[in-house]
């Protein structure tokens, strides 16, 4: 006789949830990702190494984040996100301070080896999957609520880097970077410490609401949203790299172009608070569509008009809206397409390869630019933009919403 006792009700995402994951968002992506943005130039300077020496470290950070992607993943899914993150948290700050104290090249490779493992444990993709062990498929709307915060990262951690290295140094200013992970860490405390389990055999409720079958994976699912993962990734590292480059390209001067790219992180914010306030509703596969298409715009636009005020404008606000709300959608489409039980393990393999390409992508698009020319550049933008859009189609196609497949036989 079935037992009528309900299992404990699984932990909610709350928003205090919310806020202690969007904080540590905005200090990991601050003091790891954006490192070399605001130290590169003094590092350079002072050590005496070449600008690609020291570009080479955030390289081999995005190799480590490949390498290490599945096993990160598999931890997640079997521990839950807690003890992770805080790990993550802990090895940036291990990486600050070898990078504040090195003096020879092997150190400061030995850092990024460390801020890689701090940033894959740390970034969106373990606080995404940290999200789906809480929340299953309900998890959405609190993966595009941290990014929110995450994307505040470089509007203020660039003035604030910049800052303690006019005050104190760029070792300095690490020391601080180093800290604020410590203290960061902390903010992890705020996620259940156990993971979503199943209900043992024979102890389900018998008035238990119905659940929705676990989705199996199927390859062609797999294929696809591994397809848009390495593409935006790999878009993602490449054109952030070089996007002062391809402004200047267009024909404005260096100081037009700082201020032009400032609207890349205002369609960041907006692209992401439309997510929040309204696109929720859209379910995340059909929501992919809106990135992809704006992605295309903005090449589209810097191709037609990016040499008026306008069109320029135009480029960096679509562009920054398209990323932004790619990041979204790259956390929340796995929570529709595979297993939730498995969604570390999986993505974590998936991922694996777009990092690999995006530590290859500034390369990529450096030597582009020497041998296409800026409009070169923007056109094989937008035809990668095309096959971009061309796997979210398919995966809709796929996938029809509810209504739909109950109007087939």
């Amino acid at each position: 006789m079935p037992c009528s006792t309900a299992p404990p009700k699984p932990p909610s995402i709350g928003a205090w949830l919310v806020c202690c994951l969007g904080l540590s968002q905005l200090i990991a992506w601050g003091a790891m990702h954006y490192l070399t943005a605001v130290f590169a130039q003094p590092i350079t300077v002072e050590q005496g190494w070449s600008a690609a020496w020291v570009q080479g470290g955030f390289s081999l950070a995005l190799l480590i984040m490949a390498a290490s992607s599945s096993a990160v993943g598999r931890w997640i899914d079997a521990h839950g996100g807690r003890g992770a993150m805080m790990a993550g948290c802990w090895a940036g700050a291990l990486g600050c301070a070898l990078l504040a104290s090195a003096q020879h090249l092997a150190v400061y490779y030995l850092s990024w080896v460390l801020l890689g493992l701090g940033m894959r444990l740390a970034l969106y993709d373990a606080a995404f999957a940290a999200l789906a062990v809480v929340g299953g498929p309900a998890a959405k709307r609190a993966m595009s609520q941290i990014t929110l915060f995450g994307g505040f990262a470089s509007t203020l951690f660039w003035p604030l880097g910049q800052a303690l290295a006019d005050a104190v140094g760029w070792r300095g200013a690490l020391w601080v970077y180093a800290l604020l992970l410590l203290l960061g860490s902390a903010l992890h405390l705020a996620i259940p410490r156990h993971t979503h389990r199943s209900p043992v055999a024979g102890m389900v409720p018998v008035h238990a609401p119905s659940v929705p079958k676990v989705r199996s994976t199927a390859p062609a699912d797999t294929w696809l949203y591994g397809l848009v993962a390495v593409l935006v990734l790999a878009m993602q590292t490449g054109v952030a790299a070089h996007f002062l480059a391809l402004l200047v390209g267009l024909g404005w001067d260096t100081k037009t172009a700082v201020s032009l790219s400032m609207l890349l992180g205002v369609g960041q914010f907006c692209g992401r608070a439309w997510v929040v306030a309204w696109g929720h509703r859209i379910d995340a596969i059909r929501l992919n569509l809106l990135p992809c298409t704006l992605l295309a715009g903005a090449y589209a636009m810097a191709l037609l008009i990016g040499t008026s005020l306008a069109g320029a404008g135009a480029f960096a606000f679509l562009y920054g809206a398209g990323n932004g709300i790619a990041t979204i959608t790259r956390g929340a489409m796995p929570l529709l397409l595979f297993d939730t039980a498995h969604y570390g393990r999986i993505v974590g393999a998936i991922l694996r390869p777009a990092f690999v390409l995006a530590a290859a992508a500034p390369v990529a698009v450096a030597l582009a630019l020497q041998r296409l020319g800026h409009a070169g550049t923007l056109g094989l933008g937008l035809a990668i933009c095309a096959v971009l859009l061309a796997a979210p189609v398919a995966l809709v196609l796929r996938h029809p919403p509810p209504t739909a497949r109950r109007t087939i036989p």
